[in-house]
């Protein structure tokens, strides 16, 4: 390998958010492959382009974005923030195409207009659930929230609502929509979150669904992707790959 490949990867891990990277070079010693490792605290299409801003800046090398193929890993955080409350963060893999074989691999594609989930975070206090649902698209990132009991049945609604909060400030026209239902589902060995909404065009009402696999536990993240995935049979802008 070009030994400023070498020295490329070992500046790309520099970037705060990449922890490992590797270039794929052919015979001629062009690269044709870049993976990256990264944390799931930036948007993937922004670590790809802090990616190329270092090849340029660096070593004078144009990288087509084509080549970047980024890797963002779940993880689920709980940190005591005082009063008895406790934090969840669950981080999810951003502008990422899912692989059903590789998992969390991502490559990075044409379509700017994809809504994605970006984050979710629960904050629980006495009998009091906040979500706060952080969507993504085009490198804009909008934040929802919305509140409500504790009870089981009510937390994963209160999710679905703060993601149609979020969608709301992106994409309009979802004023008209509103949470029907909210649940996760067992089917077979795996679970699965599902969402109906009602679209609202008086005098008629619209009912649609929305389904999307539990990883790792992960139910709210999961419940946010459902959202997306029922609103996408409704609106033309939002769409979340799977």
């Amino acid at each position: 390998m070009d030994a400023r490949y070498a020295d490329l990867e070992t500046e790309l891990c520099r970037i705060p958010e990449v922890t490992a990277a590797r270039i794929v070079v052919n015979d001629d010693g062009k690269p044709t492959e870049l993976h990256i490792l990264a944390l799931p605290d930036k948007h993937a299409k922004q670590v790809v382009r802090d990616i190329q801003s270092v090849a340029m800046a660096s070593f004078g090398l144009d990288l087509d974005r084509r080549l970047i193929s980024v890797v963002q890993l779940e993880g689920q955080e709980t940190t005591a923030v005082g009063n008895g409350e406790r934090r969840v963060t669950m981080p999810y893999a951003a502008a990422a195409d899912m692989d059903p074989l590789g998992g969390n691999r991502a490559r990075i594609e044409d379509d700017e207009d994809r809504v994605v989930v970006d984050g979710v975070v629960t904050v629980r206090s006495g009998l009091t659930c906040v979500a706060e649902v952080t969507l993504a698209r085009s490198g804009d990132r909008v934040k929802g929230r919305a509140e409500g009991t504790l009870a089981s049945s009510a937390v994963l609604r209160i999710v679905a609502q703060a993601t149609l909060d979020a969608l709301r400030k992106l994409v309009p026209t979802a004023e008209t929509a509103d949470v029907e239902t909210a649940a996760c589902v067992h089917l077979g060995s795996r679970d699965v979150a599902v969402s109906t909404l009602v679209f609202v065009v008086p005098p008629h009402e619209e009912i649609v669904s929305g389904s999307a696999v539990v990883r790792g536990g992960n139910e709210p993240e999961a419940l946010a992707r459902a959202v997306l995935d029922a609103t996408n049979r409704r609106l033309n802008a939002p769409s979340e790959s799977r």
